[in-house]
């Protein structure tokens, strides 16, 4: 029997549902499916089973071999051998001629963790054990940021005391924040630094090209927000007390060196935590597992929930750069979104969610029983086992990594364009003012023209009740959260196409070739796409 092809309209208004969200560029919606509105629901006439399996539209691209081929060579140009020899600079201005952006993230990383490979890291160390990687090579890191580069900072930007810059110290087992209000000025700041005090720049990336440069590229080997704090610190002082993160940490020295330890987590409870921790006293934590001096160029890698503090020699001050993933980002996280889902739709299709509790649960259950031994109980909580189990027949597990994709395509930074995609993008076109008049306004995409995402990542599709919308991260600050999520509420006409786009990364594709019923629609979908700075062409676009 030949299987019925589903539009992706239909595939993603059966999988998906949600509040709509704020910051949406509007177009006419699609065509609306009277229904319920009632959080992640799926489509009823859709059974069980084709719920939990990941449906595909026709539509859908895939990469042929030839491209994975070009893809794959991408990459051996820039393998392990000699990549300790690449500078920072040289290496990000070869991965802007590396066609996937994927494959940058790959390279990235791997040059950031050289000479660990990275699929042993992932495999032996991530989210385990703490790893130390010392180089002999105080410019491994050179060009990611400097003292020189954090006095520039001061001078010429607004650095807010609190906002973006946090004074601290730690003396005699006592942690201190010493923020006056106000912009932090280098007469006050280098003050406070003279008085032994650290200094915290909590987002780097919104005054630094190259951390913004490199964070956008490696939030896509995660698949997770990568952030990053620098911290100076004097010599023979230390800034903050032993504690432990809810995010995993790449600890990168810049300049001078600091001194390290490093303590298991004192409990399973402590493994892997939700949140940080308190400060902690010295008697808290036991006794190190690592003990090192990390010098420029070195790193230093702990999981979330592993202890630790940093202080600096008598000889030498510290600039080190901590990137940091994967906050807020496991499997407890997805249920937490999947769960309340699943069972608000179980509830409404099937009745045993529905029927009434026993008369006489109050009687038998609850902390105040929960050492009688009592029959009932038994059968009691038998029966919540037999609910929890038949639960997982009606969670809507796309719908709910949807939602989790929404909330990363809201933390991520936008793409650093290069100077080719600047041109061939919006960012590039040749509209000016000029001669007292506006001119080259009039530049149009063409069905022959060749067109792709600017990022694997940049742009994706997810449900949203009777809607679909086109979330992306193009219009997204330096800034975390300074902007509201950016979506597109998309045509009907246009998602098989959207879709299409997608699959069809890093290829470029004519306008011409997207799957929707007519040109005026193919061409709208591409000028929104184009405005909106989510796509770009193989060649700049000039005026008419």
């Amino acid at each position: 029997m030949d299987k019925k092809h589903m539009s992706a309209l239909s595939i993603y208004q059966s999988l998906s549902g949600g509040i709509k969200p704020q910051g949406q560029a509007k177009s006419p919606p699609a065509k609306k499916i009277k229904r319920k509105e009632n959080g992640i629901q799926p489509d009823k006439k859709l059974n069980k089973k084709k719920r939990m399996k990941p449906l595909k539209s026709s539509m859908r691209a895939s990469i042929s071999d030839k491209e994975k081929s070009k893809a794959e060579k991408d990459c051996e140009t820039h393998n392990d051998e000699g990549v300790d020899n690449v500078s920072l600079g040289a290496l990000l201005t070869d991965l802007t001629k590396v066609n996937n952006s994927r494959n940058r993230a790959n390279i990235l990383f791997k040059w950031l963790i050289h000479p660990v490979q990275d699929k042993s890291f992932f495999r032996d160390d991530w989210e385990k054990k703490p790893i130390l990687i010392q180089r002999q090579n105080p410019d491994y890191y050179k060009g990611l940021f400097s003292t020189a580069e954090f006095d520039s900072i001061l001078r010429n930007d607004d650095v807010q005391y609190g906002v973006n810059l946090d004074v601290t110290s730690y003396t005699n087992g006592k942690r201190e924040t010493h923020n006056p209000p106000g912009r932090a000025l280098p007469y006050t700041v280098w003050d406070f630094y003279e008085s032994g005090c650290s200094l915290r720049m909590l987002n780097p990336q919104a005054f630094s090209s190259a951390v913004w440069q490199v964070l956008s590229v490696l939030q896509e080997k995660f698949g997770s927000m990568a952030g990053a704090n620098v911290y100076l610190t004097p010599a023979g002082t230390q800034g903050f007390a032993p504690h432990y993160d809810d995010i995993e940490a790449f600890v990168l020295q810049l300049e001078g060196k600091k001194h390290w330890r490093v303590y298991n987590p004192r409990s399973e409870e402590e493994v892997l935590p939700l949140v940080s921790s308190p400060n902690f006293s010295q008697n808290d934590i036991g006794q190190p597992i690592m003990d090192v001096v990390l010098e420029a160029g070195d790193l230093l890698y702990f999981p979330r929930g592993f202890i630790h503090q940093g202080d600096c020699l008598p000889d030498a001050h510290s600039l080190h750069i901590t990137v940091s993933s994967f906050q807020r980002n496991s499997w407890g996280d997805l249920l937490l979104k999947l769960m309340p889902a699943a069972l608000e739709i179980a509830m409404e299709e099937d009745v045993e969610f529905r029927k009434g509790l026993p008369l006489d649960y109050l009687q038998f259950m609850g902390v105040q029983n929960s050492e009688k031994e009592d029959p009932r109980r038994g059968k009691f909580l038998a029966h919540v086992e037999g609910l929890m189990k038949k639960l997982v027949n009606y969670a809507p597990v796309d719908a709910s990594v949807d939602q989790k994709a929404r909330d990363f395509l809201h933390d991520c930074l936008p793409p650093v364009l290069s100077a080719e995609e600047k041109a061939s993008s919006v960012y590039g076109a040749p509209a000016r003012w000029g001669d007292s008049e506006t001119l080259d306004v009039t530049v149009q995409l063409k069905g022959h023209t060749q067109i792709r995402l600017v990022r694997a990542g940049a742009a994706r599709l997810c449900g949203d009740g009777d809607t679909v919308s086109l979330f992306y991260t193009t219009e997204n600050s330096r800034v975390y959260h300074k902007e509201e999520p950016k979506s597109i509420e998309m045509k009907a006409e246009h998602i098989d196409a959207m879709e299409f786009l997608i699959h069809s990364y890093p290829k470029f594709v004519s306008v011409s070739s997207l799957p929707c019923e007519t040109t005026e629609a193919k061409m709208s979908l591409a000028e929104l796409l184009f405005e909106k700075g989510v796509i770009h062409t193989a060649e700049p676009l000039t005026a008419e």
